[in-house]
């Protein structure tokens, strides 16, 4: 599914992708790709290895020139015109820093080559540090640092030369789960603060759910559905997205959540005969792992704790499950097998070994 655009490029949005294709050789790494960045939003690139999300992500920010189509910023075609006169903040998942300079020094770079007055970048660097929270380090070189602080020292160098459209590639990707959860947590408040146009590239549902307001989820270089995080998780597209936007088992042929998926004590003509694999009890809540008889699938439902006191389950015991009535359900047509296989050739993975740009 492809979101589509209006006829016209509309100022008030930061971005507009409008019908974007990029071939590398014979591989085609975005098809017909239609996309609007609403202005001072926050917007997640999600999907799998492969899917071309860093791709979309780089041809935006003009280190791609795409093989047809226009990318609007600000209401301006630049699909064509060079990364300098775009005005885009880019970072990269490895900082990308000049080793041999401060962090005040690595900062400053973007203000230095256009020229600004020696006081003028002081008082913007002086600024960007106490806002990414590096105060009492602008002394200290990059090997100096920790992962942590030196993401938001790359953050601060991209926002000096005040983008209009921030761009961030995996931007947490090399960092511990616990640096990662706290930088998202950092991240959303920056933004509220400097309500710069932002896209971020992920393949992290929860990083997705948990920092932007809409979410594109990509699967073989096209975009299968844009929205928020309630959209996509209660009103999925279709199976793709159902099955990487939040777990699903497959039961009969359909997907179905595990919120959704009831076990009864007995069979009934609908359901799937399962053997209990392990109960794990989570305060008010419980998680029921199974496998399908016979072909020993995976599946698993998450029960309020009545629910499990009444079932009284057992490891090695018969149950049968279904979907609830009410549950939402698609057809499980096998898109989701392999999904989550490496597909990353070398060819349309280019990689960029210096700063961020523009500088």
């Amino acid at each position: 599914m492809t979101e589509t655009t209006d006829e016209l490029p509309i100022e008030s949005h930061g971005i507009e992708v409008r019908d974007v294709n990029k071939d590398f050789g014979d591989f085609q790494a975005l098809r017909d790709v239609n996309l609007i960045v609403p202005d001072g939003s926050m917007t997640a690139l999600l999907g799998p290895s492969g899917s071309g999300k860093s791709t979309l992500l780089r041809t935006i920010a003009g280190l791609e020139v795409p093989t047809s189509g226009q990318v609007f910023i600000g209401g301006e075609d630049q699909a064509r015109k060079p990364v300098r006169t775009r005005n885009v903040g880019f970072v990269f998942q490895h900082y990308a820093a000049f080793k041999h300079m401060t962090v005040f020094d690595n900062i400053a770079f973007g203000l230095k080559v256009r020229k600004k007055n020696r006081s003028e970048i002081e008082e913007r660097v002086n600024e960007l540090i106490d806002l990414v929270q590096l105060t009492g380090l602008a002394k200290r070189y990059p090997s100096q640092l920790s992962g942590g602080q030196r993401q938001r020292m790359a953050l601060a160098r991209a926002l000096a030369v005040e983008p209009s459209v921030l761009l961030l590639d995996e931007p947490f990707g090399a960092l511990d789960a616990k640096v990662r959860k706290d930088l998202r947590t950092w991240l959303r408040r920056l933004h509220d603060e400097v309500h710069v146009t932002t896209i971020f590239v992920t393949h992290d549902q929860e990083e997705a759910m948990d920092i932007a307001e809409q979410i594109v989820v990509m699967n073989g270089g096209r975009i299968e559905q844009t929205g928020s995080a309630t959209d996509l998780y209660d009103q999925p597209a279709n199976e793709f997205v159902m099955g990487f936007v939040g777990e699903v088992n497959s039961l009969g042929g359909r997907l179905v959540r595990p919120h959704d998926t009831e076990i009864l004590p007995v069979r009934s003509p609908d359901s799937v005969e399962v053997e209990i694999d392990r109960v794990v009890r989570l305060g008010f809540s419980g998680r029921v792992e199974m496998l399908t008889v016979p072909d020993k699938q995976e599946v698993w439902a998450q029960l309020t704790r009545s629910e499990l006191e009444t079932l009284n389950l057992e490891s090695g015991s018969t149950a049968y499950v279904r979907p609830r009535p009410d549950a939402l359900t698609r057809k499980d047509t096998g898109a989701l097998d392999g999904t989550f296989r490496e597909v990353s050739p070398d060819i349309h993975r280019p990689t960029y070994a210096g700063p961020e740009l523009p500088v």
